[in-house]
């Protein structure tokens, strides 16, 4: 005598329930953490442009500048830069170049709209993935033939 067709069905989903879980956890959770964690990367840099903007326009006002110098094992001492009308910028891979004020902050402009732009592409990238991530979970809820979850017991996917 054969076993019920309820109890081949149930065995036959049981490892794709499990791959599917596996899938969600090994490979689209890892992924949208490692898109969230490069957008917050490049959100901090946008600050920092941001906070070299800010001090560009104070340097504008006074042209003296007191400040203090890291020597090294922290040891500071006192100096005072009498003409900072041109300041060194990390343009990138560990190259400066001199600028004015005016052409430190159009690129600061320009650089700050390219980042916005790229974290406008991983906010999207991450959307996606917590879309496929919804869409894996529908599938698995069919698969063990569970109903559809009531609209506010959903909440998003972090």
């Amino acid at each position: 005598m054969s076993p019920p067709l309820d109890a081949n069905a149930n065995a036959n989903v049981d490892p794709k329930v499990l791959q599917y879980e596996n899938f969600i956890h090994e490979v689209l959770k890892k992924d949208l953490q490692k898109v969230l964690e490069q957008r917050d990367t490049v959100y901090e840099k946008i600050s920092q442009y941001l906070q070299l903007k800010n001090t560009i326009q104070s340097l504008q006002v006074c042209q003296k500048l007191k400040t203090d110098v890291d020597l090294g094992c922290n040891f500071f001492v006192q100096a005072e830069v009498e003409d900072s009308s041109k300041i060194f910028v990390a343009v990138g891979f560990g190259f400066f170049l001199e600028m004015t004020h005016d052409e430190a902050l159009r690129f600061i402009e320009k650089k700050t709209s390219q980042l916005t732009a790229f974290t406008e592409q991983l906010t999207k990238d991450s959307a996606k993935i917590k879309a496929h991530i919804r869409m894996v979970l529908e599938g698995l809820r069919e698969l063990q033939g569970l109903s559809d979850e009531p609209e506010d017991t959903r909440r998003e996917i972090h």
